[in-house]
Parts: C-alpha cells; sequence; structure tokens
C-alpha cells in the first residue's frame, strides 16, 4: 500500500509541474503575447502574402511551449527524485580530486570519439573500454567541480544519483560536455559533495 501512496504523491507532483507550465504558456499565448493577424502582416507582409495566418499562429504558439518546456524535464526530474527517493535538485556541484593522467585520458577519449582522420577510422563508443583506460591513469591529484543537471539522493539507503538531461537531438559539444562531467565524476577520489 505504501508504495501506491508514494506512486500517487509522484503522480500528482509531476501533474502539477507540467500544470503549472502550461498554464504560464497559456496565459503567453492568449493574453500576454496573443497572435495578432495585423501585427503580424504589418511586420512581415511577404510571408503574410504567401502562407495563410493559421500556420503562423501554431508556429507562435509551438515558439511560446517548446522554450519553456526545456527545464520542465529538469524540474520533472527534481520532483520524482523529492517524492521518489526523498532528495532532488537541479545545478548541484560536486567536488573531488582526479588525478592528472585520468584527466588527460579523459580529454583524449573525447577527442578520438570526435575527431576522427576518417570515416574509416571513427571509434565507436565503448563505455566499459573508456572508463577502464580512464581508471588506470595515475598522476597528482587535481581538484575538480562537476556541475551536474540533477542530483538526487535515497533518504533510506544513501545511494547517491547524478544525471545530465538533454534533449532528444543535441549538439554534439553538448553530448561531449556531459560525457566528460561523467567520466569525471567516475575518475574522483573522493567525491564529496557540495551544492
Amino acid at each position: 500500500m505504501n508504495n501506491q501512496n508514494n506512486d500517487q504523491k509522484i503522480k500528482i507532483a509531476i501533474q502539477s509541474v507540467i500544470r503549472e507550465m502550461m498554464d504560464k504558456v497559456m496565459n503567453k499565448v492568449l493574453i500576454q503575447d496573443p497572435f495578432l493577424s495585423d501585427k503580424h502582416r504589418a511586420n512581415k507582409p511577404l510571408y503574410a502574402a504567401l502562407v495563410p495566418d493559421e500556420i503562423f499562429k501554431g508556429s507562435h504558439f509551438e515558439r511560446r511551449f517548446v522554450t519553456p518546456f526545456g527545464k520542465v524535464w529538469e524540474k520533472l526530474a527534481v520532483v520524482a527524485a523529492q517524492e521518489g527517493l526523498g532528495y532532488g535538485t537541479m545545478g548541484y556541484s560536486i567536488q573531488g580530486c582526479v588525478n592528472s593522467e585520468r584527466l588527460r585520458r579523459i580529454t583524449e577519449v573525447l577527442n578520438n570519439l570526435e575527431y576522427a582522420k576518417d570515416s574509416q577510422s571513427k571509434i565507436i563508443p565503448n563505455w566499459q573500454d573508456e572508463l577502464s583506460y580512464i581508471l588506470e591513469g595515475k598522476g597528482d591529484n587535481i581538484p575538480v567541480k562537476v556541475v551536474c543537471d540533477i542530483y538526487a539522493e535515497n533518504s533510506v539507503t544513501g545511494e547517491k544519483y547524478a544525471f545530465e538531461l538533454k534533449g532528444p537531438l543535441p549538439n554534439s559539444d553538448q553530448t561531449k560536455v556531459s560525457k566528460e562531467k561523467i567520466l569525471k565524476l567516475y575518475a574522483m577520489t573522493p567525491r564529496t559533495s557540495k551544492s
């Protein structure tokens, strides 16, 4: 029964975040910044002459919907973590040390994945091999701070989780930065947390 109650709390919290976002979007689209055909025709007469207003009205809505929805994923993850695990937050800093050779190897792995000499020599990512190679590195410890998109803790077990959230089609530089953060977290000794 406790799991059902917890699931219901998570569901209500998630619905609340989505409802709040949609209320803001609808207020913006319908009240604060509605699509005005006359304004559109005055600002973009050529477009208005070629394409029906309904098409631009849809585009007007989409821009006001898609932009705020980007941050909603993070809010939803935090709500799920807080309700399901006990603690969740955005933009959490994790500090620790990574030795110099591990840092160099992280850069090497990421560069090899990004900059193949030609399509024939393109390296296929292999998490286990990459991580094993990185963790073999030795050297002087260097203080490192990683800011995670989402950080969560299980208040019962004490388990800690760090997440990077990206859209379905992120830019390659975004994926590289996210993978770098994750590799640094795995390479840290000891890991200490500070928000």
